[in-house]
């Protein structure tokens, strides 16, 4: 087993543990006299993009110091198992809640409920629904990340491209997922339009699942020029189909997966798109306990985070930036001080987010 899988399998085990973690930094004073319950809520603790988002939610407690910080979610993407841990957080960890969820409506209640009890609840990647009282969101402009792989598509294939792009999603019904196949398709339509959108069809986040809808449509579809999945399993399993068909198609998708990683690193992906959910889980967790420990209501907005295309110009960046919480970290630290120190400039509307 190498050194990089043990590290991931050890840091799945902090999912529904508590970390215990000692101060190191930020804060002062009456600021730091008292030691902070806190935690954050994911759709599943296996793949890659929540553990992404936690491990970035947990980088950021540890710097700030002095918390007791949580991280629960269910083994595989379940809603309701994820509503009954979340709901189980607001009572072990009051102080402040960073939630990620992939079924918004399940988390209208239980949200709004926490929100009715005093605790601080900021969403992440999902925004929240008119009725959970969460007014706070951090994530990308999903629509635009559809549309910068619309356009790397178009690059290769060039403008006057005629056939079919065939476009998967694996949670039909999720906003963050069918905003980038929104802006697949629209962005298509613009820059090429003698490329013919088919879907979006559903491929599923389970792993095998997505692996056998990804093999029907190419089996379908064997003309087309090629297929782009908007989630996580979506970009290594059209890897995987690619090189066992021998297809001459273009593939890509979303996520940092280390196997996606590799895909791109072999050229069997021309691009993938990185919605960077260690940033994202890091600037939002930090937000919520600067805010909590001034005693001070979360913001009212979008914090729009940014997005990075990932290519043969900066994969071997990427791939060192993956070994550990800490490289990441290092990263991203140029981002992390510039996005909180005008945390206001960053805010948008939240029903402007998508």
């Amino acid at each position: 087993m190498s050194k990089h899988v043990r590290w991931r399998l050890a840091m799945a085990g902090i999912v529904a543990l508590a970390v215990a973690v000692t101060a190191c930094g930020g804060g002062s004073g009456s600021a730091k006299t008292k030691r902070l319950k806190m935690g954050i809520a994911v759709p599943n603790n296996s793949l890659n993009f929540a553990r992404e988002m936690y491990e970035g939610a947990t980088s950021a407690a540890q710097h700030a110091g002095n918390i007791d910080f949580k991280v629960v979610g269910p083994p595989n993407t379940d809603g309701p198992a994820e509503v009954q841990l979340f709901q189980n957080l607001t009572v072990t960890h009051p102080d402040g809640i960073v939630l990620f969820n992939l079924a918004p409506p399940l988390f209208t209640r239980p949200a709004a409920q926490a929100v009715d009890k005093g605790i601080p609840v900021a969403a992440l990647d999902t925004s929240p629904t008119p009725g959970e009282k969460v007014n706070f969101f951090v994530g990308t402009d999903n629509y635009e990340l559809g549309g910068l792989l619309a356009q790397e598509t178009v690059k290769k294939l060039g403008a006057g491209a005629k056939g079919e792009v065939l476009v998967g999603v694996p949670n039909p019904g999720v906003p963050v997922l069918d905003n980038r196949a929104t802006g697949l398709k629209e962005t298509f339509a613009k820059l090429a339009p003698g490329i013919k959108v088919v879907g979006p069809f559903q491929t599923y986040s389970d792993p095998a699942q997505n692996y056998g809808a990804w093999l029907a449509q190419v089996h379908a579809h064997p003309k087309a020029l090629a297929f782009l999945g908007v989630g996580d399993a979506d970009s290594y399993d059209l890897a995987k189909i690619k090189e066992q068909e021998k297809g001459t198609y273009l593939t890509a998708g979303f996520d940092v997966d280390p196997k996606t990683l590799e895909a791109v690193k072999k050229g069997t992906n021309f691009v993938g798109i990185d919605p960077e959910h260690f940033l994202k889980g890091y600037v939002c967790t930090a937000i919520l306990i600067k805010y909590v420990r001034a005693g001070k209501k979360l913001p009212d907005g979008w914090f729009k985070m940014p997005g990075l295309t990932v290519d043969q110009s900066n994969i071997d960046a990427v791939i060192q930036r993956e070994k550990t919480p800490a490289d990441a970290y290092t990263w991203y630290k140029p981002q992390i001080d510039t996005l909180l120190a005008d945390i206001n400039a960053h805010l948008k509307p939240l029903k402007d987010a998508r």
